[in-house]
């Protein structure tokens, strides 16, 4: 059996230097930040280009605390949560949102509810000045059904370039989802809170997505004595 090559998992001085050299680099910094961090919270690529403002945010303008993925949008057809917890996300996002109002990028005239923007338009805009583009493809499920779902290719090769640009070596598009699964299974040592951030039906897929070091391993065994 050929060796499966896994995306590279990130420190943080290296997910610090990806974002400054994407900040630095980046035609639309405020865009790809956003899209680099969502993906350091669990969020694959294709959930990302297809979320809207109104997932991530009130009518009010208030931003909100959890975003729900819902079944449609979801390579696995499972619906789950992905939270804004950490300052940097919200900070990104709110960023990305100001971007947007002040270019008037999916906005209606005058002012009005979600602070202007149209809010079942896709919360990430291509160059275009509309959604990503999407691809269809088709996946059997845990039960077996065969299932056609979007998937978004082109922010997929783009994030990864961001990664290629900041040399990081083995980074990919999918290098944020293992980075974020390894960092809740070392805070957590709980495989099943992994899969279920992570929206698999079962740890074994989720098994594969972790990397935790040796002086974290041995930490985690020395706590539960």
């Amino acid at each position: 059996m050929p060796e499966v090559t896994r995306a590279k998992t990130l420190h943080q001085g290296q997910f610090n230097r990806l974002i400054k050299i994407t900040q630095a680099t980046s035609r639309y910094p405020e865009r790809d930040v956003l899209v680099l961090i969502l993906g350091h919270c669990g969020m694959r690529i294709t959930e990302i280009s297809r979320i809207t403002v109104a997932d991530v945010m009130h009518a009010s303008g208030k931003l909100r605390s959890e975003i729900s993925m819902r079944e449609a949008i979801t390579k696995g057809c499972r619906q789950r949560c992905a939270y804004l917890a950490s300052k940097p996300a919200i900070h990104a996002l709110g960023t990305y949102l100001q971007y947007r109002i002040e270019r008037g990028i999916g906005t209606v005239v005058g002012s009005g509810p979600y602070r202007g923007l149209l809010p079942h338009q896709p919360l990430i805009y291509s160059s275009r000045g509309d959604g990503m583009s999407q691809n269809t493809k088709r996946r059997v499920l845990e039960t077996g059904e065969e299932k056609a779902y979007r998937a978004c290719d082109s922010l997929q090769a783009h994030v990864t370039k961001l990664y290629q640009r900041a040399g990081i070596k083995g980074g990919s598009s999918h290098s944020g989802r293992r980075t974020f699964a390894s960092k809740v299974l070392a805070t957590t040592g709980d495989m099943e809170t992994v899969a279920q951030l992570l929206g698999h039906a079962s740890i074994d897929c989720s098994q594969r997505y972790v990397d935790v070091d040796q002086a974290t391993l041995e930490a985690m065994f020395a706590d539960a004595l």
